[in-house]
């Protein structure tokens, strides 16, 4: 079972853990999408999971009638409810869910409710489970739910009671990647998204997370990174980065694509082995008396820099690292190649 309060404003806002503790699994970047929906003739499946917030046009109209950026079915004539089909691009662990239903006032569904599986095909009936119970939704608002147990999911069935709009659907999580299927001789990004990699700590995302850093693929845009706010008190920026596995680092990739005006000048990279994440309030003093694996390194406009040799490898195997920029700015991509710890 699971519990729920509603939240009329950003839970992010309301609930900072989410983004320190979690990934959006249901973001488009991980390959997730919507594979089915019984009807969404006012506005497309797949925007319900768009990574933007969503957006009112108030003279905005199209052929079906008043454009929603969202999911949105027609006004149910007969016996039944609607639903939608949402295949997660990464297996993972979901532990809570927000059925957003910005800008739907009389048009939101009262009710709802989510089925998982976890099959690596298209799921039958019997393999769906419970698990977000039906309940009321409020228009206009995030639902958000967290779950008493995290469920591991491949698959999500959204049903809506009877019709009517879902914004964004959120689906609060960590990756599940099986390291088993990964040669301890194989180099692979231990700071992915995709594998299971996140931020867990930092001072400052006044632009993006850091999570962006560990994105798939090349930045599209500069908001796609982690940006900081302007300094305008002595100090620096920074973050920590959990790996998705234990490992041993053998090139460091530091990207300030689109960053031009607001790159940062300078960055070092610290890094330790831990058996679990440190506590928030302990985790600035603790992390910054870790061993450093990149000394003070200048950074350009704009460009990747690579970063391998001896000075990384020395330091054997690493779970944590801690990126300090100075004093501010912003970064699209950071890549950890490095092979897996075995035993771990």
């Amino acid at each position: 079972m699971s519990f729920e309060r509603f939240l009329t404003s950003n839970p992010l806002a309301e609930e900072p853990e989410l983004l320190r503790k979690f990934v959006d699994l249901a973001h488009p970047r991980l390959g997730t999408k919507v594979t089915f929906a019984t009807d969404d003739f006012f506005a497309d499946k797949s925007r319900m999971i768009l990574p933007e917030p969503p957006l009112f046009y108030p003279d905005r109209f199209d052929d079906h009638g008043k454009w929603m950026d969202g999911w949105e079915s027609r006004r149910k004539r007969e016996p039944g409810h609607d639903h939608a089909v949402v295949k997660l691009g990464q297996r993972g662990t979901i532990a809570a869910v927000d059925i957003d239903t910005s800008f739907f006032t009389g048009n939101f569904p009262p009710e709802a409710k989510i089925e998982a599986a976890d099959v690596p095909g298209e799921p039958g009936e019997n393999d769906w489970q419970p698990l977000v119970g039906k309940r009321s939704l409020r228009g206009d608002s995030h639902n958000l739910v967290h779950l008493d147990a995290p469920t591991s999911a491949r698959w999500l069935r959204l049903h809506i009671f009877p019709d009517g709009g879902v914004a964004r659907l959120r689906v609060y999580g960590t990756v599940e990647k099986d390291w088993s299927e990964v040669g301890a001789d194989e180099t692979v990004d231990l700071a992915a998204l995709v594998n299971g990699g996140s931020a867990i700590a930092w001072n400052d995302a006044h632009y993006g997370s850091p999570a962006n850093m560990l994105a798939p693929g090349t930045a599209p845009v500069m908001s796609d990174g982690w940006e900081t706010a302007r300094r305008r008190t002595p100090g620096n920026d920074w973050c920590v980065i959990r790996l998705g596995h234990p490992g041993t680092i053998e090139r460091i990739l530091i990207d300030t694509k689109h960053f031009k005006g607001n790159y940062p000048d300078r960055c070092t990279l610290r890094a330790a082995k831990l058996t679990q994440n440190p506590q928030q309030r302990e985790i600035e003093a603790l992390s910054s008396l870790w061993p450093e694996i990149v000394t003070s390194t200048k950074l350009q406009a704009d460009t990747e820099l690579t970063i391998e040799g001896r000075d990384i490898e020395r330091h054997g195997a690493i779970s944590h690292v801690r990126l300090d920029i100075f004093p501010d700015g912003g970064i699209s991509r950071l890549r950890l190649f490095g092979k897996k710890t075995c035993g771990n």
